[in-house]
């Protein structure tokens, strides 16, 4: 059986970043996962996060609020809350926020230790 655990609010672990944040609830390095990667990430208006990929997992993204145009290897694809995308692994993408709200989004990996290329 793999690990679990509760990751109250005040132990999330937070990544500021140019163009807004990542917090990571779930993940090996937490120690709270062996088989999976869960964070929120906010873009602020205005802002995308760099394209990248991630090499050794796929990726689940779901826009809780905001809207964002996201990259997934050549199409542009808009998304709004409530939308959600199937990212394989090794395809280039990334998230511009085109609303004037901070856009939020649930991301989910299939592996405890996200690789990313790019970023």
């Amino acid at each position: 059986m793999g690990r679990g655990g509760l990751t109250p609010a005040g132990k999330v672990v937070v990544e500021p970043q140019d163009w807004g944040r990542l917090d990571w609830m779930v993940s090996g390095a937490i120690g709270n996962s062996d088989t999976m990667t869960v964070g929120r990430c906010t873009i602020e208006p205005g802002q995308q996060n760099p394209p990248h990929h991630h090499p050794n997992c796929d990726e689940v993204l779901h826009v809780v609020s905001g809207t964002i145009d996201h990259r997934l290897g050549d199409e542009q694809l808009p998304m709004s809350a409530g939308d959600t995308i199937s990212i394989p692994a090794g395809t280039v993408h990334n998230a511009r926020n085109v609303g004037s709200e901070p856009a939020v989004l649930m991301i989910a990996f299939s592996t405890p230790d996200r690789e990313v290329v790019g970023e």
